[in-house]
């Protein structure tokens, strides 16, 4: 059965956030079981709050008290009061100065959340840098942890619909950050491999909440009436939830060796069809430019699924409630995924 569509429109941002941040009984589970704090590296980022707010909910209706630490440098304010408003205590830190990472909180659970894409081009070094030292520096200061560590689906070549990447396929990372983001898998990988520290890479394509993503991307062209690109033709997407959730049951299967899931949705999406339902929702045409390219970072998600079953919101769901969200004047991000760009250049 479909679930409500909108959930009575989601006419809040602390109702939207409250939906993404919903733990399934699975992980409330699991979490709990888990012995020690939980440390969240790169906190302030676009999926970091509602990860600890997610994390903090599946606590609670474990009944455990366990601690669950926010760290960045907070460089907005406001992303203090938010993540303290969710019950995660906030510490200020620049995770690129080993001194200041040494002094953070024992956490036997640490999810890394942090890196940089935007602005390889203007300074590749500074993508560089912060994409492996800082893995480092946690690696040493939390080496006896369980590390949960964000990739992305970009370390794979292109490949077409129907041939989706899977974990057992070699990278072939095109461009600085796909080539730094894959640098940050080797460090988590080798402190795995030399100092015993149980670590998964999330491999993570195109989350989704109705404030930013692909499908937001897509209905602010639409509404604009600007061309949409069709260059890039084919997408994977998942619920922000949804996404959260998987990587937070990965838990269940860091190692050493270190290993490799997948998270998207099960779906490969043609551009063309998304803009053109999106068009139907909105009330007005989508303008398109360019053919669809043969190939595209598409991921096979399986692994996932296998494990932990499939997506609690399906993708024609997040379609239709991001629709009625830019309808009723939902609030954007703006903060484009620029999922069209194909050379590697960001």
């Amino acid at each position: 059965m479909r679930s409500n569509i909108l959930e009575k429109h989601f006419f809040s941002e602390a109702a939207l956030d409250r939906r993404i941040s919903r733990p399934s009984e699975q992980l409330v589970e699991l979490v709990s079981g888990l012995n020690g704090d939980f440390a969240i590296l790169g906190i302030a980022g676009k999926m970091g709050v509602n990860l600890g707010a997610m994390l903090v909910q599946a606590l609670k209706k474990g009944g455990v008290r366990k601690t669950v630490y926010g760290i960045s440098r907070f460089s907005d304010p406001a992303m203090i009061k938010a993540v303290e408003s969710w019950g995660v205590k906030p510490i200020k830190c620049d995770l690129f100065d080993f001194e200041s990472v040494e002094k953070l909180p024992d956490a036997n659970n640490v999810i890394f959340m942090a890196g940089r894409k935007f602005g390889t081009d203007t300074d590749p070094e500074l993508t560089w840098a912060l994409n492996t030292i800082v893995p480092s520096n946690i690696c040493r200061r939390y080496s006896e942890s369980r590390i949960v560590a964000f990739s992305t689906g970009c370390v794979y070549g292109f490949t077409r619909p129907g041939f989706e990447s899977k974990e057992s396929d070699t990278p072939a990372p095109v461009g600085d950050y796909a080539q730094s983001a894959l640098g940050r898998e080797r460090i988590f990988a080798h402190y795995a491999k030399t100092a015993g520290t149980k670590v998964s890479l999330i491999r993570l394509n195109y989350a989704n909440d109705l404030r930013y993503g692909v499908i937001r991307d897509l209905i602010e062209k639409i509404n604009k009436g600007e061309t949409v690109d069709l260059e890039n033709g084919y997408v994977n997407l998942i619920w922000q939830g949804d996404a959260i959730r998987y990587s937070l049951l990965a838990f269940n299967i860091v190692s050493s060796p270190a290993s490799i899931l997948n998270v998207t949705g099960p779906e490969t999406v043609s551009v063309r069809c998304l803009a053109e339902k999106l068009g139907q929702l909105l009330g007005k045409k989508p303008v398109f430019a360019g053919t669809e390219a043969t190939a595209a970072y598409l991921s096979n998600a399986g692994k996932s699924f296998s494990m932990f079953g499939y997506p609690e919101v399906p993708v024609e769901t997040i379609i239709e409630w991001s629709a009625k969200w830019a309808m009723s004047g939902g609030r954007s991000l703006n903060k484009p995924t620029h999922f069209q760009t194909r050379n590697g250049s960001f």
